[in-house]
């Protein structure tokens, strides 16, 4: 079993800056794909980043390209978020999760097998 907790959410002025991060157990993590994902209120869960096992790899939505990065330590099995400028409409729940299978850094939600409880991230204006 895999557990997944994410923690540094919290509130921050717009133009402000979060790092969220992610612990994983278990050995599988550093094999495959890990991402972070969000959900505001009303809206479906949508990817917002994603990163392959190796950590080379790193894909982005477009509304936080350039301004949020991903990385990955699979020594001490983490998944971190930066994100940077942060604007209002970055206001959801923050959630990270790791695929049991894929490896390539996956933008698809149904590939992501193992997922935290959130941490919520609230930007105002």
């Amino acid at each position: 079993q895999v557990q997944v907790v994410e923690s540094g959410g919290g509130l921050v002025q717009a133009g402000g800056s979060l790092r969220l991060s992610c612990a994983a157990s278990g050995r599988i993590f550093g094999s495959y794909s890990a991402g972070w994902f969000r959900q505001a209120p009303g809206k479906d869960r949508e990817c917002v980043a994603t990163i392959d096992w190796s950590g080379v790899v790193a894909y982005y939505s477009d509304s936080v390209k350039g301004r949020f990065t991903i990385s990955r330590d699979n020594g001490k099995n983490t998944v971190t978020l930066q994100m940077n400028s942060l604007k209002p409409e970055d206001t959801a729940v923050y959630y990270c999760a790791t695929s049991g299978g894929d490896y390539s850094g996956s933008f698809r939600l149904n590939v992501y097998d193992y997922w935290g409880q959130g941490t919520q991230v609230t930007v105002s204006s």
